[in-house]
């Protein structure tokens, strides 16, 4: 009774609520865990971004439904920013489409393209959206291994020629949640040309475009010479403004794969809460200091999370951007009974590499989403606890 649908196979969170189920029974037994697990930011928006909310929620008339490409202002808003950060010349009428978060519409863009036994290339690790939106479709998943010895980037030349034969869509994500990679406008150039020659719809989702180091400067896929004709960019607000709640994404680029996307969100929801729309409008045109401010934040805590591994010899490598450390597992245990140890021991909870797919395995992730006090603590707890393995 109740089975589930043949789609659902495939699909799963197992690692992400075990880890969970784990901090929480060690949170319960009365244990101070410093949560380094999942990526949700813990800085507020700017106060000029609350303020537009408030000021929008304040307005009795901006509770109703709303349409699902969005306000004028906002799709305005997404393209000015595109021009001034990026060089990105957009249309806001056809190729700008808001979303309920980047996520959603990186979910619901193979229902729009892809048939059952499709090919939709996809990095391995990845972040499980990756994944999950092709299954759904029906589609027929290609992992791309990203290794260290490659610098986290694709080989496209190992592709069997077969494959791409039936390859509608590949999926690319720099700077890379989980690896904290990034790619060089080089090897951007080379997907363009790649994707143009087999006719491949390339989705890069940018949502880690401003949260970047050490003067790093990320190329938004679209700047490439012909990545508009088959490619689509999805990027948020959620990490740029610190509005992972608010829900606020978008995708750019390509206008017939957008008016696809935007005729199938219309058959399934409604557009985004006014009001966060107007926030999301005081954050794109208001000041931006906020965003140097809060890679700033972020770099710091990187630093102290690198310069305090490598201290006590737990070797890993200082990444230019996103709110991620990728660490090698630094016993011989795998990536998730090292999670399980680590917090065990150390009450520091952290997301194994397994749970990104297979050449995940012999990592793990951690996320800089603690103020700095607390990953100072949390670098004291695991150097105490490697002494003890020695």
């Amino acid at each position: 009774m109740f089975e589930q649908a043949d789609r659902m196979q495939g699909l799963s969170s197992a690692i992400f609520s075990q880890v969970d189920d784990l901090r929480k029974s060690e949170t319960a037994a009365g244990k101070d865990v410093i949560t380094l697990s999942i990526g949700s930011p813990d800085m507020s928006p700017a106060p000029h971004i609350i303020a537009a909310l408030k000021q929008s929620a304040d307005c009795c008339f901006n509770y109703g439904y709303t349409l699902t490409k969005g306000s004028t202002d906002l799709l305005q808003a997404i393209t000015a920013w595109y021009e001034n950060k990026f060089g990105v010349i957009l249309d806001p009428q056809t190729e700008v489409h808001s979303l309920i978060g980047s996520q959603e519409g990186l979910a619901h863009i193979s229902l729009c393209l892809i048939n059952p036994g499709d090919v939709v290339l996809i990095p391995d690790p990845g972040y499980p959206i990756y994944s999950a939106g092709p299954l759904i479709a029906g589609a027929e998943l290609y992992r791309l291994p990203l290794t260290a010895a490659n610098n986290y980037l694709p080989d496209l030349s190992a592709i069997d020629p077969s494959v791409l034969r039936r390859a509608k869509m590949m999926i690319l994500n720099y700077p890379n949640n989980p690896l904290a990679a990034t790619a060089p406008r080089e090897f951007l150039q080379e997907v363009v040309h790649f994707a143009r020659r087999y006719e491949i719809l390339v989705c890069y989702d940018f949502a880690y475009s401003d949260l970047v180091f050490d003067n790093y400067r990320p190329d938004s896929f679209l700047s490439l010479p012909g990545a508009k004709d088959i490619a689509i960019e999805f990027n948020s607000l959620s990490k740029t403004y610190s509005m992972a709640g608010c829900r606020v994404g978008y995708a750019v680029g390509n206008s017939k794969v957008l008016s696809l996307l935007g005729r199938l969100k219309s058959n399934f929801d409604y557009g985004i809460f006014y009001p966060l729309q107007q926030a999301a409008v005081a954050a794109l045109t208001g000041p931006q200091d906020c965003i140097i401010a809060t890679a700033a934040c972020y770099q710091r805590r990187r630093d102290i999370i690198v310069d305090g591994l490598n201290s006590m010899g737990w070797k890993v490598s200082r990444p230019k951007a996103s709110m991620y450390v990728w660490a090698p597992v630094p016993t011989k245990e795998s990536s998730f009974n090292f999670t399980v140890s680590l917090l065990k021991n150390t009450g520091v909870a952290v997301i194994p590499g397994s749970a990104f797919g297979n050449c995940g395995e012999g990592y793990v992730r951690i996320a800089l989403v603690q103020p700095e006090h607390r990953l100072e603590e949390a670098v004291l707890r695991i150097k105490k606890w490697f002494n003890t393995l020695k």
